[in-house]
């Protein structure tokens, strides 16, 4: 009997009963679709409604499968981000400050990010949003303290984002992001939490253009190089 069983086939991914995360994971991609101009009002309505009586994981991909998000997960691995800056490489003095005692700071929308940035909150709130920001520079490191309060980071997706720190009964959590293009800024998020919340994720959705037009240029340089010759 024990024989029978090792020898039965295994279900493919496919056939695997769909979790609640699966189902929120297809609907994600296909509200991005929506806003991409991907698909109409009327198609996302009808996937959406799809996606809510898919039984298995294979029904799910269905409704994703001529969309590029669904194919992201196939790329091949993204190259390494640049090592973290030694020392004296970024000064010492913070080019933002941001201190919440029993309040909120917020730091968002279109700005420039300097190389070092500072966050405090004290039984208050730190927001940090990177994802509409000016890059100047490549590397940013921000140093958050949290003391019976919370630090939130968020970058855009095509960045790569390292972090380092820990909590004393709190929590620190940096997502590690690798962006495929060796020029993106690197963001660092280091610190401490005690008794308080540090987090640092991605943006959904939320892209640094100058990276794009980067490599535009780079591009263009090379051809103009090789037309030249």
């Amino acid at each position: 009997m024990d024989l029978q069983k090792q020898t039965e086939p295994r279900a493919s991914v496919a056939e695997l009963r769909a979790s609640d995360a699966d189902r929120d994971r297809v609907a994600d991609i296909l509200r991005e679709a929506l806003a991409e101009g991907r698909l109409t009002t009327e198609e996302h309505a009808e996937r959406v409604e799809g996606v809510l009586a898919a039984k298995t994981v294979g029904e799910l991909d269905v409704f994703i499968r001529d969309l590029p998000a669904a194919h992201q997960r196939h790329a091949p691995p993204h190259a390494p981000a640049p090592g973290r800056p030694s020392a004296g490489a970024i000064p010492a003095d913070p080019d933002d400050n941001l201190v919440a005692i029993f309040s909120s700071s917020v730091r968002k929308g279109r700005w420039r990010a300097g190389r070092r940035i500072h966050a405090y909150a004290v039984f208050g709130s730190v927001e940090i949003d990177l994802s509409e920001a000016l890059f100047e520079y490549q590397q940013v490191v921000i140093k958050a303290y949290s003391v019976f309060g919370n630090v939130e980071v968020r970058v855009p997706e095509n960045v790569s984002l390292r972090g380092t720190g820990g909590g004393v009964l709190g929590n620190f959590e940096v997502d590690t992001l690798d962006s495929p293009e060796p020029d993106a800024p690197v963001v660092y998020v280091d610190g401490w939490a005690v008794l308080g919340n540090i987090e640092a994720r991605p943006k959904r959705g939320r892209l640094v253009a100058d990276i794009l037009d980067r490599v535009q240029r780079k591009v263009d340089k090379s051809l103009r190089k090789h037309l030249d010759r």
